[in-house]
């Protein structure tokens, strides 16, 4: 006698799922067995938002606690895929498998952070639904072209308009944003790098302040400073930010997300609960400076300012010292020649040998596209590189419209290129970040421009021999704002390389009693052991070997010019 049929309201037990699809019945609504499974119904419900699952969702549960997915077996169901259709069946079942751990995640939000938590898994979600359905290089090489000549305009052509009729009253509709997601880790600190000094004890905060403060005392306005920050560096910013209370700068601060690290095996979330402590501190990232559209808007900050009146944002990255407000932009964008305002406004500027990896502004499809060198198909990648057929390149210095965001993001228009991120963790484990740039999202807007400024207008601080330059005579300190001496007899930067032992910015102060005279160099070069006395001068090239087990000490007053150095020199006091 067989089983008695479910009675009314009860639920019959689910069927294991076949190991191959019924005779005749379409592929799509088949799913792959796993051990203790019941089979999954087919359909788009794995899109919707957390929480937000519709009737009988609970049918395609498994009865048992989901087990994690070897990790070759996606892997290989995918490698042998022989059907569009089958390829489809398992993104779907990587979806699942992702809204399953997902909603366990959230399950151990406390209460005052459920809301929160779950915009961010759900926006975790579309950026890992987006990964899963691209294939291959997000770019078709043959539909890349150069711009048209009006879409990226000289810097001296804006700068020949003039400055506002007004120049309070367009200040006043223009906010600062910065980027201040980011840790020191690269030189050796702790902490956000905004926090490190960088000049004269000033830090990356403390100039993007003073320049804004002298912008409002100047000129009697009042130009708002927005940071965002992320879960790494919100806390001790926070702290820090009381130091500016007396300052003529208002400062908001708002946090970009924080997403799931994924393991790169089986493409599920590393973190176990929403802690980020104990096993869980290396589970989550932010997820690139792209993120800035989505957590801005949902901060309510998009609106309050809009709300005071504001219409533009200055984005720029804050460890960028050269990324300072430009009233001859400032004023093209408020009284454009044509009529027609820009929503974005991306400052490109020249490349040289060092940028050949940055991001370029291309015409694709009929719009400004940014195109990174993760999105080029390896064929071409020498040819991306090349300085003589892409000249530009992106400096991450942004002007967009409020109101264009605000649009954008409600009509869930803003699209951006997905970089996944391979990491290794201190334990071995290899995962993948899922992120996007900030300026991918300019073929989004209407009426986009590029403005080719001078290379002074990007002076990022990433390494110490960065450091070194800004720190250096080479640039004078006037409110803030770092500007080429006017001693230097010619306009470019000397090409500095430091080795190893100057890769920790506190190892780096130690190897220096002062920093170099430098306003005459061409190139600088020293590796290993190396450390310079007070007053010395650098001019043309000099390069400085010290072979392992040896050291260089420059003594103080030491005058090189065109010299290599090498070999062992010690200097002790008698």
């Amino acid at each position: 006698m067989g089983p008695a049929p479910a009675g009314e309201g009860e639920v019959a037990p689910l069927s294991p799922a076949p190991s191959q699809p019924p005779p005749g019945a379409p592929l799509s609504d088949w799913r792959p067995p796993r051990p203790g499974w019941g089979r999954l119904l087919p359909g788009a419900e794995a899109a919707l938002p957390l929480g937000e699952r519709g009737a009988g969702r609970a049918a395609t549960r498994p009865l048992s606690p989901e087990p994690p997915r070897a990790p070759s077996d996606f892997s290989k169901a995918m490698s042998q895929a022989g059907t569009s259709q089958f390829q489809e069946v398992i993104r779907q079942e990587l979806e699942y498998s992702m809204e399953v751990e997902l909603d366990k995640i959230l399950a151990t939000a406390p209460q005052n952070e459920v809301e929160h938590t779950k915009k961010d898994l759900d926006g975790f979600k579309k950026l890992f639904h987006r990964f899963l359905q691209e294939k291959g290089p997000s770019v078709d090489w043959g539909k890349i072209q150069r711009p048209p000549e009006d879409s990226i305009q000289p810097y001296e052509k804006i700068k020949d308009r003039g400055l506002p009729v007004n120049i309070t009253s367009v200040l006043n509709k223009l906010v600062v944003v910065k980027l201040n997601g980011g840790l020191g880790t690269s030189m050796g600190c702790k902490g956000p790098k905004s926090l490190i000094g960088v000049r004269n004890e000033n830090t990356f905060l403390d100039l993007t302040v003073q320049q804004i403060e002298h912008l409002n005392k100047t000129y009697n306005t009042d130009v708002h400073l927005v940071l965002m920050n992320s879960f790494n560096t919100d806390e001790d910013t926070k702290k820090i930010l009381q130091k500016y209370s007396h300052s003529r700068v208002k400062i908001y601060t708002f946090n970009q997300s924080r997403y799931p690290r994924i393991n790169k095996e089986s493409l599920l979330p590393i973190a176990k609960d929403v802690s980020y402590s104990g096993e869980n501190t290396e589970a989550w990232y932010p997820p690139g400076h792209g993120d800035i559209y989505s957590s801005f808007y949902n901060s309510g900050l998009l609106d309050t300012l809009i709300g005071e009146g504001k219409e533009y944002i200055f984005v720029s990255n804050i460890d960028n010292l050269g990324a300072t407000v430009d009233l001859y932009i400032l004023n093209h964008l408020m009284n454009p020649p044509n009529g027609k305002r820009c929503e974005f406004v991306m400052e490109v500027t020249n490349k040289t040998r060092a940028d050949v990896k940055g991001g370029t502004l291309t015409q694709y499809e009929n719009k400004l596209r940014l195109v990174e060198i993760a999105q080029v198909p390896k064929a071409h990648v020498d040819e991306f590189k090349s300085v003589s057929k892409f000249k530009i390149f992106n400096t991450n210095n942004l002007w967009i419209s409020l109101s264009a965001i605000k649009r954008l993001q409600e009509q869930n228009a803003i699209d951006m290129e997905i970089i996944v991120n391979p990491k290794t963790l201190d334990g071995g484990l290899n995962v993948i970040q899922l992120e996007t740039a900030v300026g991918a999202a300019v073929k989004s807007f209407e009426n986009s421009l590029g403005i080719n400024v001078p290379r002074s207008r990007f002076l990022p601080v990433k390494t110490t021999s960065d450091l070194l330059l800004v720190m250096s005579n080479l640039y004078s300190l006037n409110a803030g704002s770092l500007t080429m001496s006017e001693k230097r007899e010619f306009p470019t930067v000397p090409l500095v390389k430091l080795g190893s032992s100057f890769t920790k910015v506190q190892d780096y102060l130690r190897r220096f009693e002062s920093i170099p005279d430098m306003l005459e160099l061409d190139h600088l070069t020293v590796s290993g052991d190396v450390t310079f006395g007070k007053n010395v001068s650098l001019k043309g090239t000099v390069i400085i070997i010290a072979n392992h087990g040896d050291r260089i000490d420059i003594p103080p007053g030491a005058v090189l010019e065109n010299k290599i150095v090498s070999g062992n020199l010690r200097i002790l006091d008698h």
